[in-house]
């Protein structure tokens, strides 16, 4: 992993690509093995870190205080590592926080209590789930009916 990270640094072409460097290592190796990779990716020349899985808030202070380049923290949904808010992870150094599962999951449970209710009450009337009322103009339908109405004999 070293020397694909020193590949891609040589291989940058433009100063706004960033190098993000993940190492899996915490979940099979532990935590110290999994900071040995984040420092030699930090002397590689990746520009972010992202150690994976740590499964405890006193992991993630750790890996604040012994990563020296920006890091990413990875904040899924039901996963191993703890939810934490923002500003405490500012506040243990981490630069970027990425919920990649948070749209899906609260969409999921939104369209499980609706077609529950649909299939328990025959109607979609009364359904508990919050609805999207823009969705049309979130689809771009306004400009396709204009479109269409230009077209239309």
């Amino acid at each position: 992993m070293v020397l694909k990270i020193k590949v891609a640094v040589e291989a940058r072409r433009h100063d706004e690509t960033m190098i993000v460097a993940r190492t899996d290592a915490r979940t099979a190796h532990g935590l110290d093995e999994a900071l040995r990779r984040a420092t030699l990716y930090e002397a590689a020349g990746a520009d972010v870190i992202f150690v994976e899985s740590p499964e405890s808030e006193a992991e993630l202070e750790r890996i604040g205080q012994e990563v020296s380049k920006p890091l990413l923290a990875n904040m899924v949904e039901f996963g191993k590592t703890p939810r934490v808010e923002v500003e405490r992870l500012k506040k243990w150094g981490f630069d970027l926080a990425i919920y990649p599962g948070l749209g899906f999951s609260v969409a999921a449970e939104a369209m499980r209590l609706s077609w529950s209710h649909l299939k328990d009450k025959g109607t979609s009337n009364g359904v508990a789930a919050p609805q999207y009322r823009d969705m049309h103009e979130l689809m771009g339908f306004p400009e396709v009916w204009d479109f269409e109405k230009r077209w239309a004999p």
